[in-house]
């Protein structure tokens, strides 16, 4: 059998695990084949023989992502399954800053691609299985997608305005803090939420979302 080449050996998984770490450190514009052939310590025609640009690399390490993100344990209730499915995305997402605007791009530019199916598809097949009627499935499942993108995109954009210098907490205390100073003629709902805006938890908060999504669709009530 002929030896293998450099870029037969260099597996398409490596290059894309390490596209994602490069992504996790400065974001997409930290990502470019230089930078992939400085931390392979390979040349760039061993990347390519297997990725043929940058927005192929992208694409890659999205799917790689999600994928895992959508690996959950069988033998749950379909509820229990939605649950740990959306909070898997939530972290998926907090973890990885560039993860949303990519998730973004692709759920708009195309829906028949790698990312888009594989996510309704994981969450649909527990919708189909909730008992509801079937006309609603794609309703529901498209309410599902778009609370669990809409919700941790807008915690990981919180997170990259705070930045890694700014406490959190202390942050929402003054958010609270501030609210509660408004004019309660004009503002009288936002002074009554600042006491749970100021001691309140990102993934509770998120979790209690898909549970009144979930009560919507089945007609049931939120688990204790």
């Amino acid at each position: 059998m002929a030896p293998r080449t450099r870029a037969e050996a260099l597996s398409r998984e490596r290059i894309v695990e390490a596209a994602v770490e490069l992504l996790d450190a400065d974001g997409e514009r930290g990502l470019t084949f230089r930078t992939l052939t400085e931390r392979l310590a390979t040349g760039p025609g061993a990347i390519y023989w297997h990725v043929p640009n940058k927005g192929a690399l992208l694409d890659a390490a999205t799917a790689s992502v999600i994928a895992a993100a959508l690996t959950v344990d069988a033998g749950r209730s379909p509820q229990d399954e939605i649950r740990a499915i959306g909070l898997s995305l939530f972290e998926a997402i907090e973890s990885h800053p560039w993860l949303s605007p990519q998730l973004a791009l692709q759920l708009s530019r195309s829906p028949r691609g790698s990312v888009t199916p594989r996510i309704f598809e994981a969450i649909g097949q527990r919708v189909s299985a909730l008992g509801i009627p079937e006309n609603t499935w794609f309703t529901a499942t498209s309410a599902l997608v778009h609370y669990v993108f809409g919700a941790a995109g807008q915690n990981a954009a919180n997170s990259r305005v705070l930045g890694p210098g700014v406490d959190r907490a202390e942050f929402l205390r003054a958010a609270a803090n501030a609210w509660e100073d408004l004019d309660p003629a004009e503002f009288p709902f936002l002074r009554s939420i600042a006491d749970e805006v100021r001691e309140h938890d990102d993934r509770e908060q998120f979790l209690t979302g898909i549970e009144l999504i979930l009560a919507g669709m089945t007609g049931g009530s939120r688990r204790p």
